[in-house]
C-alpha cells in the first residue's frame, strides 16, 4: 500500500488518477475512510483554498483539485453513508432564478464538498420553490445562493422570503455570494452570511454549522 499521505499531494496537485489509486489501496488495507477525508482530503482542499486566496492558485487549479478530491470521495462516500457517518453539514446550493452563470457556484460547491459537507447542487436558474423543496426533503441546514447579475440579485431576497413563508427560515443558515453581491446587501435582505470568494465560503459554512 502506498503512503496515504500521497492522497494529500494528489488532491492538492489535481492528480485524480493517483488520488483514486491511493484511496483504493488504503481502503483495501483497512484504513478508516473518515480518516482519509479528515486527515488528507480536507487539509488538501483547505490548502488549495489558501493558495487561491494568496493568488498562488487560480480557478483552474482549484477545479482540478476538486476533481481529484471527487474521484476519491466517490469511493469513500458510500462507505461513510453505510455506517451512518454524518457530514459536516448539508448544503443546498444554486444560482438564483433568472441567472445562468455557474462557474462560481460550481467552485464553491466543490470546495464545500472537499471540506466535508454534503452538497445538493440545484444548478442554475433555480426558483425559490426548488430551494424550499430541497430544505424539506434533504435535511438541509445551509442554503447557498449565487448571483452574477445585478438584475438577478432580488431573487435572493425572494428566496429568503419563500423560506420564511414555508416556515423553514429558522431551520437553515442562508449564505449569499457572487460578483455584484456585498455584505451590505446580505444585511439588507436578511441573509446570515456573505462571502466574496469560494475559500472563504467554506470557512463561513463551518462557522454557520457550529454557531
Amino acid at each position: 500500500m502506498q503512503d496515504p499521505k500521497l492522497l494529500f499531494t494528489a488532491v492538492l496537485e489535481g492528480d485524480a488518477v493517483t488520488a483514486k489509486r491511493v484511496t483504493e489501496e488504503a481502503l483495501a488495507a483497512g484504513v478508516d475512510p473518515q480518516k482519509l477525508v479528515s486527515d488528507y482530503m480536507i487539509p488538501a482542499m483547505d490548502e488549495a483554498g489558501r493558495r487561491f486566496e494568496c493568488n498562488d492558485y487560480f480557478v483552474p487549479e482549484l477545479l482540478i483539485a476538486a476533481r481529484a478530491m471527487k474521484a476519491s470521495l466517490e469511493l469513500i462516500r458510500p462507505l461513510l453513508t453505510a455506517r451512518g457517518d454524518q457530514p459536516a453539514g448539508r448544503v443546498a446550493i444554486g444560482t438564483v432564478k433568472g441567472d445562468l452563470h455557474d462557474i462560481g457556484k460550481n467552485l464553491v460547491a466543490a470546495l464545500l464538498e472537499g471540506g466535508g459537507f454534503e452538497v445538493v447542487d440545484l444548478g442554475v436558474d433555480v426558483a425559490p420553490e426548488k430551494f424550499v423543496a430541497a430544505v424539506k426533503e434533504k435535511n438541509i441546514n445551509i442554503v447557498a445562493l449565487s448571483a452574477l447579475l445585478t438584475t438577478t440579485m432580488p431573487s435572493m431576497k425572494v428566496t429568503i422570503d419563500a423560506l420564511k413563508q414555508a416556515g423553514l427560515r429558522n431551520q437553515v443558515k442562508v449564505m449569499i455570494g457572487g460578483a455584484p453581491v456585498t455584505q451590505k446587501y446580505a444585511d439588507e435582505i436578511g441573509a446570515d452570511g456573505y462571502s466574496d470568494n469560494a475559500a472563504a465560503a467554506v470557512a463561513l459554512a463551518r462557522k454557520s454549522v457550529t454557531a
